[in-house]
């Protein structure tokens, strides 16, 4: 861990080789801090993963689409480079899935190269070589998810919301599903306790936004998170994190509460905006679950009826 930590970070302050002491903990809840992860100063799961896929650098190893998908920085590159060169390989988030594979074919196919979605030494090389002529920096993913949410419908009737709960919030999710019920929204409820089964679902079911809610025992405040990464953001997910912060009770908003973009498995595999409430303690939470149910009802109206222009 310290080594990529040191590679990752250089001059940051590591403890000894083996010594997990002070310099170790704040390089690695720096490293949490600018990945978006959890700042626990914890080397968790999460983390490590994390780490490994930062080690990674385009043209290490080859890039293609398999199962489980490929993840790493070198992945995120390679979706900037093809974004940038106008082939739409999605949201710039380290995942090696469906889009960056089609956006990738259709790269080769352009330049005359075999079509074998295989990010070899050719296809780098070629990347490399148009990308210094590309000056433009907008991201064609950006671009067309700007449009959607442009030419999307101004109301969430007919829309489809998804809202995932894993445990203690039943009561907030059932509230929250009858008013949307009630203005003609379908809405799907998902309640398995892991996050990326929950992305998944809400991905095949092709909802057109998520909520998910997270009991936070410790907690007093609500924190609602966007999807961002190092190079990109959910535009939707953002607008949506922030209207709900304006919109809920007084009493779950105090100081320490926001809207932040981080790169959680949940914000980071769901497809489509998404925003992930985390809320505390459990006994104000089910004391106001009908406020909260109804400002989260009328954030996600006020985000359905937002200009994106």
């Amino acid at each position: 861990m310290q080594y990529r930590l040191a590679a990752i970070l250089p001059g940051a302050p590591i403890d000894p080789d083996g010594i997990f002491g002070p310099g170790t903990r704040a390089t690695l809840e720096a490293f949490q801090h600018q990945r978006g992860l959890r700042v626990d100063g914890i080397c968790g799961e999460q983390t490590w993963n994390t780490l490994v896929e930062a080690g990674f650098r385009l043209g290490d190893r080859f890039l293609y689409r398999r199962t489980p998908m490929q993840r790493g920085d070198d992945v995120a590159d390679l979706q900037q480079r093809l974004c940038t060169l106008g082939f739409d390989a999605g949201r710039v988030d380290g995942i090696f899935g469906d889009h960056t594979s089609h956006a990738l074919g259709e790269f080769q196919r352009n330049a005359g190269l075999p079509t074998d979605g295989i990010v070899g030494g050719a296809t780098l090389r070629e990347l490399i070589r148009l990308e210094s002529r590309h000056l433009d920096p907008e991201l064609v993913s950006s671009v067309r998810a700007r449009d959607l949410l442009r030419h999307a419908p101004p109301t969430l009737s007919g829309r489809h919301v998804a809202i995932g709960e894993s445990g203690g919030l039943g009561s907030v999710t059932g509230a929250l599903r009858r008013r949307l019920l009630l203005g003609g929204t379908r809405v799907t409820e998902l309640h398995h306790p892991d996050d990326s089964t929950q992305a998944k679902e809400a991905n095949e079911l092709g909802v057109d936004v998520f909520v998910g809610l997270r009991l936070t025992p410790s907690t007093s405040a609500c924190h609602t998170s966007f999807w961002a990464g190092a190079h990109d953001e959910s535009l939707g997910g953002r607008r949506l994190a922030e209207l709900v912060q304006r919109c809920v009770p007084p009493e779950l908003d105090i100081a320490d509460g926001g809207a932040q973009g981080m790169s959680l498995p949940i914000l980071r595999e769901t497809r489509m905006p998404s925003v992930l409430i985390e809320v505390g303690p459990a006994s104000l939470v089910v004391e106001r679950s009908a406020a909260l149910a109804t400002a989260l009802s009328t954030a996600l109206g006020h985000w359905a009826d937002v200009s994106w222009d």
